[in-house]
């Protein structure tokens, strides 16, 4: 296992193997994110990004209280904080190449639900509490942070988080979709670690292509050449023949991503 790399008290990364961890690490301010930790959580998420090792990326949460409360309210207040410069975090979450799970370890705020929704699977707690309270605040949700919340849980859901500020408790969340599933609070590090490791088994080429184009699907964006050049790839890779023979072998795969 790799040592964690303590970009800052408050971003931590760590890779371990297939495996990278993000953890947000201020939990004495529930975990809420200043313009720097933006930077240092975009610098962790490009380490990432390149380090072609690395099949899946796990987000998290330090504590057993708050996920995250999202940016800043002093920054906000002073003009150091913005929408735009919290896009540039959630857009490049949303893009990685990787299959993301998001640990929900307690109750989410603002921009942490963005946060969490940007990532492909999202295990919460039975504690776990969502608000965004950017109407009550006299906050308007920049395009792009509004798309993600229509694309992945639909019009009406969106208008009761953000329009109606309506707070959800965790079963509400699985229900409306906006968490995959919940679990105790003493069980979600081994469910994380579970769905992570089941992630990192699978053929990356195969797993990233179809993450990308159903999120180009979903975004109404679909490159039909650049789909076709994808499953084309995957059809003649390497992983393929490696799927093939060991499930006529009766054995696990060993995935290389080739």
């Amino acid at each position: 296992m790799n040592s964690p790399t303590p970009l800052d008290r408050s971003i931590v990364l760590a890779v371990d193997g297939h495996i990278a961890r993000i953890t947000l690490n201020r939990p004495d301010r529930h975990n809420a994110l200043e313009a720097q930790d933006i930077e240092l959580f975009r610098s962790s998420l490009a380490t990432v990004a390149a380090d072609e090792q690395v099949r899946v990326l796990v987000v998290t949460g330090s504590g057993s209280q708050t996920f995250c409360a999202g940016a800043s309210l002093k920054q906000l207040h002073t003009g150091k904080m913005s929408g735009a410069v919290f896009d540039t975090l959630t857009d490049d979450l949303a893009g990685i190449r990787v299959p993301t799970v998001c640990g929900v370890n307690g109750a989410v705020y603002g921009g942490g639900a963005e946060i969490a929704l940007c990532c492909d699977f999202r295990i919460g707690v039975t504690t776990s509490r969502l608000s965004v309270p950017a109407a009550r605040l006299g906050i308007c949700y920049p395009v792009g942070g509004l798309q993600r919340y229509v694309e992945r849980l639909g019009l009406d859901t969106a208008r009761r988080i953000l329009v109606a500020n309506e707070e959800l408790t965790a079963e509400e969340m699985l229900h409306l979709g906006f968490l995959h599933r919940v679990v105790d609070p003493d069980a979600l590090a081994h469910e994380i670690q579970a769905l992570a490791e089941r992630l990192a088994g699978l053929a990356p080429l195969a797993i990233q292509g179809m993450k990308r184009i159903l999120g180009d699907i979903a975004s109404g964006t679909v490159d039909r050449v650049a789909a076709d050049e994808t499953v084309a790839r995957c059809m003649a890779s390497e992983d393929l023949r490696e799927g093939l023979r060991a499930q006529r072998a009766g054995e696990e795969p060993g995935f290389e991503g080739r």
